[in-house]
């Protein structure tokens, strides 16, 4: 009975809250809080339109009845103190990934339709950080109302870095201790326990030729490239266009190409077409190389003739954990050479040495050079354990269903912390309509109801946790 008179109760509060959730999503959504290095301060670390977002969140924290602190640009937490210091922890983050192309609604202003909200950042990850605010402030109405205080202390923090470095989880975990639990609304119900192995790097062609005068493709490494152009020396009238790649003149014996794929996530790149991949299949069909930049081409196909690292010989599934994914994300005309970047999201049944090892020959056998990026080992979670039950349990309650937590590809913040896991707001049960586009993709957008059922699910789930022994 208390269970039941608990969610009518917040049901209620999601109800009365919710325009004012939706003015605060789009409030955030309205900042383009890209990560620009170049602009970085000591003040900004990540750039000023990242801690623009970042001051946005700690304002609406500090007005929602927290304690709300900007830690130096670095990253933003707001407490609600409880009887205990010991903390759990919510985590959610407010810079973004560049919009890309292929919108048909303003990404930075947010749009409602038929039941959605579609702009940058709604599903990844500024919706979900409202939601995280506001389950605090549930609990601050209940501890105002009631006077009494919170087994252990609620604490929201307000990432900055996250699709980018995660420079600033790193920077409170070297400030801070770490709480005793914490999940992170980032990622897809029912929960995740665990998360591959990340490898980043970056082939580093030789010297370009002169039949290729420039390439450049994607918007971020842990992407698929949607689109993506090249300038090459040649005759217009003689080449044809396809469905996917345009052809135009580009001045006095020059042709630009611009190819349209399909973007995704590195980690779910299923269903995807990498732009890049349909031009060096161009190129190399069409003779559009000299002998030097075919064989960087001819390397380039190997890295996206398969997203599972089948044709890069790195191919390899374990029993925790699905089959190993490498996309390239970004190719670039640097310095007089080509640089492209792979990303791989890898089981335990390799290493991250491994991967460079077999990358870096076949490199070497095209005349290139392979720059490691980043290699995160892979993580588990004991989905077992009370903390982790609790937040699956609560969420088959709401659901009707009876699913377990599982592992996924991405790196979210979950990995850096000692207990938890990643816990929706995204839920692949309820698909969204074809055109509702998902995160670091075209017309990124979320269902309201969804929304709303997530943050029912995580104020019934902290109330619970709260029982806990930690």
């Amino acid at each position: 009975m208390a269970d039941e008179m608990l969610k009518a109760q917040v049901k209620a509060y999601v109800e009365t809250n919710w325009e004012d959730i939706v003015k605060d999503i789009e409030d955030l959504v309205a900042i383009r809080s890209v990560e620009n290095m170049a602009e970085a301060t000591e003040q900004m670390p990540y750039g000023p339109e990242p801690y623009q977002a970042l001051c946005k969140g700690v304002e609406i924290a500090d007005r929602l009845g927290l304690d709300a602190h900007n830690c130096d640009g670095h990253i933003g937490y707001a407490d609600l103190a409880g009887e205990s210091d010991k903390q759990i922890a919510i985590i959610a983050h407010t810079d973004i990934v560049p919009e890309g192309s292929g919108w048909t609604f303003d990404p930075f202003k947010l749009t409602r339709k038929d039941g959605y909200l579609i702009g940058r950042g709604v599903l990844d990850d500024k919706g979900p950080l409202v939601l995280e605010l506001y389950c605090a402030k549930y609990f601050a109405e209940q501890v105002a109302k009631t006077g009494k205080k919170l087994p252990y202390t609620l604490r929201c923090i307000i990432g900055n870095n996250e699709e980018t470095e995660m420079a600033d989880v790193e920077w409170y975990l070297e400030n801070f201790e770490q709480p005793e639990f914490l999940f992170s609304p980032d990622a897809d119900f029912p929960l995740i326990c665990g998360e591959k192995g990340g490898w980043a790097g970056t082939i580093v062609s030789g010297p370009i030729s002169d039949v290729i005068v420039d390439f450049d493709g994607g918007t971020v490494g842990n992407a698929v490239a949607g689109e993506a152009t090249a300038v090459v020396k040649a005759d217009v009238a003689s080449l044809k266009g396809t469905d996917r790649i345009d052809v135009e003149a580009a001045g006095d014996g020059l042709v630009k190409l611009t190819a349209h794929g399909i973007g995704a996530h590195a980690s779910l790149p299923k269903g995807s077409i990498n732009a890049i991949g349909l031009l060096v299949d161009y190129l190399l069909d069409n003779d559009l190389c000299s002998d030097a930049e075919r064989k960087f081409l001819e390397l380039e196909k190997l890295c996206f003739d398969s997203y599972d690292g089948s044709t890069l010989g790195i191919a390899c599934q374990d029993e925790y954990f699905d089959p190993l994914t490498c996309i390239g994300g970004t190719m670039r005309t640097v310095d007089g050479h080509f640089e492209q970047t792979l990303d791989s999201r890898y089981p335990t049944c390799i290493t991250g040495k491994e991967i460079t090892e077999r990358i870096g020959k076949l490199c070497s056998e095209h005349d290139c050079e392979l720059r490691l990026d980043l290699d995160m080992v892979p993580f588990l979670t004991d989905p077992e354990t009370p903390a982790m039950q609790t937040l699956v349990r609560t969420y088959n309650e709401y659901t009707g269903r009876n699913d377990k937590a599982f592992c996924i590809g991405g790196g979210t913040y979950s990995r850096h912390f000692k207990a938890g896991g990643s816990f929706g707001p995204n839920d692949p049960s309820f698909p969204m309509p074809e055109w509702v586009g998902s995160e670091h993709s075209a017309d990124e957008g979320f269902s309201e109801e969804q929304l709303k059922r997530a943050l029912e699910i995580y104020i019934v789930s902290v109330a619970r946790l709260m029982e806990l022994d930690f």
